[in-house]
């Protein structure tokens, strides 16, 4: 799998991730044998980030089941919550659920009571039980003041919805987390699911091939990542097969500024 840079660090990210949103939220005790398929497929595709949230039900701890917490696992998780002593609880309840001694990115979730969570999170950094910190959001009409914290505040990761149908954040916030140096997470690219729905009666175009696109998956995720501020792209799924086609999208190159056109075109007139 291709490999991105994080800017604050140099480190280097698989571009392909784990979306934990409803696909990882199981009762306790539940049969966890589909997760754990979809975490060692991650891995044997050169994948390392997961993501999830406390909003995620029991998603957290599912993660924590399936990976012990281990290397070489990328951890990332949200704090969704008012309050500076509520959000510390949240975070500690994050890190023992997951099994993670230090938090690899620690984001606030949809910039619920951002600046408090901000200030506790830069203290943590500084002592070292996160790495990273970022803030995040999944609707257009939240770009801009996503933008705006983008702006104000020194952030190592923000999180949007991006998409081959929901392509607002590349009018702005893209190119303003590729001017400030900030990586960039894409969450939803399937619509949650919904374009996979609705282009699966579809034929793939007769040049997709030619881009080393097999699948619709394949489609939308190489679109993504042919934009070069995309640092990860965090599909979830609970199925192995969905995982495998997923992983496999994540070799370069990528489709280039003018096939991604293309493709932009082709979907549209569908």
């Amino acid at each position: 799998m291709e490999q991105r840079v994080i800017p604050a660090t140099g480190e280097a990210l698989p571009v392909l991730g784990l979306g934990t949103w409803q696909s990882f939220d199981r009762q306790p005790g539940s049969d966890l044998s589909a997760q754990r398929s979809v975490v060692e497929i991650l891995e044997r595709g050169g994948g390392r980030l997961i993501d999830s949230s406390p909003m995620y039900g029991h998603a957290e701890a599912a993660v924590g089941a399936v990976t012990g917490g281990r290397a070489p696992f990328f951890y990332a998780t949200k704090v969704w919550t008012e309050g500076q002593e509520a959000g510390v609880r949240q975070l500690e309840r994050s890190m023992t659920l997951m099994g993670c001694r230090v938090l690899d990115l620690a984001q606030v979730h949809n910039l619920v009571d951002w600046r408090t969570h901000l200030r506790t999170l830069r203290r943590w950094k500084e002592a070292g039980r996160v790495r990273y910190i970022g803030v995040t959001h999944y609707t257009e009409s939240a770009h801009a003041a996503l933008g705006q914290v983008l702006i104000d505040e020194p952030l190592d990761f923000v999180q949007v919805n991006y998409s081959i149908v929901e392509r607002a954040a590349a009018s702005r916030l893209l190119p303003l987390a590729q001017e400030r140096g900030v990586a960039v997470l894409v969450n939803r690219p399937f619509g949650e699911g919904r374009h996979l729905r609705a282009l699966a009666a579809k034929p793939l175009p007769p040049w997709a091939a030619g881009l080393g696109i097999q699948s619709w998956s394949a489609f939308l995720l190489r679109y993504i990542l042919g934009h070069s501020a995309v640092t990860c792209v965090i599909p979830a799924t609970a199925n192995p097969a969905h995982a495998a086609e997923n992983y496999a999208a994540g070799s370069g190159p990528f489709p280039d500024a003018a096939a991604r056109k293309g493709m932009e075109a082709y979907v549209d007139s569908l």
